[in-house]
């Protein structure tokens, strides 16, 4: 009986996984608001522990950050935590809902005390930075659903400084999720050095630098 339930239950994944995908080759779009606060959730902090993101990305204290496609925020408190008041995180989304979110996340007694994060609303094809600013960009699920990656992640170095570290993390329940040989290979298309491979083939991140 519970492999018949576990068969049926892998059967809907598998189809669900397909339909979307499929999808997902015709409709390119980011996560809408309103499911920010499953995506801002225990749940799926238990799935994607912070610190193990915060670590495999290279994320130290006294950095400045930016993470793009930041949606409702479920990290960037935790990176900027992990920052210090040395650091700075840049929260950039193209959707002002999800910025609200996090700014109405900021106003909660309990994340009162961060005063390291800026909200920026903005493509990841114009960044509003300076040439070589960044000490590190982080994306979480979120480079395969950008149309164009080429072409943000030329602007994402840009922004690096030299040696600076740009970390893509993705998740296999993700609908957009790409194999770990991908990701490496759309970074060393984009000119980038491939710097660390962590975690396993549901739940990596891969970590290059800028020449």
């Amino acid at each position: 009986m519970i492999t018949k339930i576990l068969l049926i239950i892998f059967g809907l994944f598998a189809a669900w996984q397909i339909i979307i995908r499929v999808g997902r080759k015709f409709f390119h779009f980011p996560a809408p608001a309103f499911i920010g606060r499953i995506l801002d959730s225990n749940c799926r902090r238990k799935l994607q522990p912070p610190d193990k993101i915060i670590e495999r990305s290279g994320i130290k204290h006294g950095m400045k950050v930016l993470e793009i496609g930041c949606g409702s925020g479920a990290l960037t408190t935790f990176v900027a935590r992990a920052l210090r008041n040395g650091g700075k995180v840049y929260a950039l989304d193209i959707q002002p809902a999800m910025l609200k979110q996090i700014e109405k996340k900021l106003t909660k007694p309990e994340d009162q005390d961060i005063k390291n994060i800026e909200l920026i609303q903005a493509s990841a094809y114009n960044l509003p930075f300076e040439n070589n600013f960044l000490d590190l960009v982080y994306m979480i699920t979120v480079l395969p659903e950008i149309p164009d990656r080429q072409k943000a992640l030329a602007e994402i170095k840009r922004v690096l400084k030299p040696e600076g570290i740009l970390a893509v993390t993705e998740f296999l329940p993700d609908p957009d999720y790409p194999l770990i040989s991908t990701t490496i290979k759309q970074g060393k298309k984009a000119g980038f050095i491939l710097d660390e491979t962590a975690g396993n083939i549901w739940n990596y991140t891969v970590r290059f630098k800028k020449p």
